[in-house]
This record gives C-alpha cells, sequence and structure tokens, in this order.
C-alpha cells in the first residue's frame, strides 16, 4: 500500500458507492459492479456484462415476452421469479439505478433488457393505457371504464407497487370514479382489476 506519490498514485483506491446493497465503482473507463462468479469470489464485472447476465437468466427463466408478461401480473410468481435473478433479485434495482432509469417500473426495465422492448416511463404506460384500449374501454358501461382509467392512472404514481396497492379501490381518483359499485357494471370486480393489470403492460 504505497502512499501517495508512489506508484498506486496512478490508481488510487476507491471506496465504492452501495448501491441496492451492492459495491459499485464509477472510473473513467466505466462503471464496474463487484459481483460474486462461481468459485464465490469477489470480482469486479462492468455494467454492460452485468445487465448480458442479468439478461441471460431472465431469458433461461422465461423465454418470451408474453411469460414475461403472464408472470410479472401474478405477484407471487414475480418474486419467485425476481428471487432467482442475480445478487437476491436485486439486479434489476441495481441496473435501473445505474442506467437513470428511475421513471421507469422495474416491468420495463427487465423486458427491455431480456426481450428488446422499448421502455416506457410509468407515465407513458399509464397514458399508452387509455389509447391503446378505447375500443375495450368503448365497449363497457361508462361507469366501469371510468373506474378502470382511475385504477390505470395509479400506475403513473409508482408503477406496479402502487397498481397492487391493497388500498387502490379507497384511492380519491378511484372513489371519484365510483369505485366498486361502479366496476360491478363490468362484472366481477376482481376480473376487472386483473384485466385492466394484464392490459397496462401490454399497453
Amino acid at each position: 500500500s504505497e502512499g501517495p506519490g508512489g506508484n498506486g498514485g496512478a490508481n488510487p483506491v476507491q471506496t465504492p458507492l452501495q448501491v441496492e446493497g451492492i459495491d459499485v465503482f464509477v472510473t473513467d473507463a466505466g462503471t464496474y459492479i463487484i459481483t460474486t462468479n462461481e468459485d464465490g469470489n469477489a470480482v469486479p464485472i462492468t455494467l454492460e456484462e452485468y445487465k448480458q447476465k442479468l439478461a441471460a437468466r431472465l431469458v433461461e427463466e422465461i423465454p418470451s415476452l408474453d411469460e414475461f408478461r403472464e408472470t410479472w401480473v401474478e405477484p407471487e410468481q414475480r418474486q419467485e421469479m425476481i428471487g432467482h435473478l442475480p445478487d437476491s433479485g436485486r439486479s434489476p434495482l441495481l441496473v435501473r439505478t445505474l442506467t437513470d432509469m428511475e421513471n421507469y417500473d422495474l416491468y420495463d426495465v427487465m423486458a427491455d433488457l431480456a426481450y428488446g422492448l422499448a421502455p416506457r416511463t410509468m407515465v407513458d404506460r399509464s397514458d399508452a393505457f387509455g389509447y391503446k384500449n378505447k375500443e375495450w374501454l368503448g365497449s363497457i358501461s361508462e361507469g366501469a371504464s371510468g373506474v378502470i382509467r382511475a385504477i390505470a392512472s395509479q400506475f403513473a404514481k409508482g408503477g406496479t407497487d402502487n397498481l397492487e396497492n391493497p388500498q387502490i379501490f379507497q384511492t380519491p381518483e378511484v372513489v371519484q370514479a365510483g369505485g366498486v359499485a361502479a366496476l360491478s357494471q363490468y362484472g366481477n370486480p376482481q376480473e376487472a382489476y386483473a384485466e385492466t393489470k394484464l392490459r397496462m403492460f401490454t399497453a
């Protein structure tokens, strides 16, 4: 450990950033993530390599975008899938932070990485829901369609987490639109809610 002015001065020891509990070094040469290899040793890999590793694991587990979407809308299946990813499932959060995609839901971060889906911000995806589903929303009662739009609007504020908020039917926008009572005009409110979620990620 040579002091300043020694050979070590040309490559000063950096303190790693902690991102999602993972050590990250940002240097002039690029961003490096400290990850554990097959032998259990900590090794630095570039952000690009890390993203490729995450994408490969995702595609190995879920080969197609359609399957990924179906898994995503089921909270238990989604948690299981994320738990199988590198770094105990923290890898998508790490990639989102390091690629400045905080305005994107993890769905878009991961679907972009593994399946080449053009990512939409949470606001854009929520907006797209309305025009992509115009025909469907026009085919159901005005009351139910108003509630579905209000449910969909929650995505813009916090992505999947907001859409799956257990209190979603108590949010001011949904209550104002008529709540569960108006949604019942569609049929089973839970079925309408599930259909809304699936269509959100198809938007």
